[in-house]
């Protein structure tokens, strides 16, 4: 049996556990979009260090981790044709959702929000439609 799928369990416990700890100790729902959203239109500004903290614990932390594991496996495009567009639609999602998948579906489904459940549907069937499209019909993936 392979034990790569530890890994995701690992992960996912850690995502679940600081979502929790977010909650419980600051009251307010641990959506990344949301924090760092309101560090650059400046509504978020009165806990600022906070929320940079966050953020920076979202980019430093894994790359730890990978380093000390011997480095990390991506199966991630190389085109960037691809991810710059990507990532313009996934910031203008995350927008038009007001959430993003740690907002919604972690945060969202564990509260049994309808609105999280919806959109984690959603974004999950979009998704998968666009992977579909941009590696059988497309061929850029």
């Amino acid at each position: 049996m392979q034990m790569e799928w530890i890994y995701g369990l690992i992960g996912g416990l850690m995502i679940g556990s600081a979502a929790a700890m977010y909650l419980l100790i600051n009251g307010r729902i641990m959506g990344a979009s949301g924090i760092l959203g309101g560090l650059i239109d400046r509504s978020g500004w009165s806990n600022g260090a906070e929320r940079l903290a966050f953020i920076a614990g979202l980019v430093i932390v894994p790359g730890v981790i990978a380093s000390l594991a011997g480095g990390g496996a991506t199966h991630a495009t190389t085109n960037i044709a691809v991810l710059i567009p990507g990532g313009v639609l996934v910031g203008i999602g995350t927008r038009l959702a007001n959430g993003c998948t740690s907002g919604h579906g972690v945060c969202g489904i564990s509260r049994l929000s309808p609105r999280g459940i919806v959109a984690t549907l959603i974004y999950l069937g979009v998704g998968a439609l666009a992977l579909g499209v941009l590696r059988t019909v497309l061929g850029v993936i």
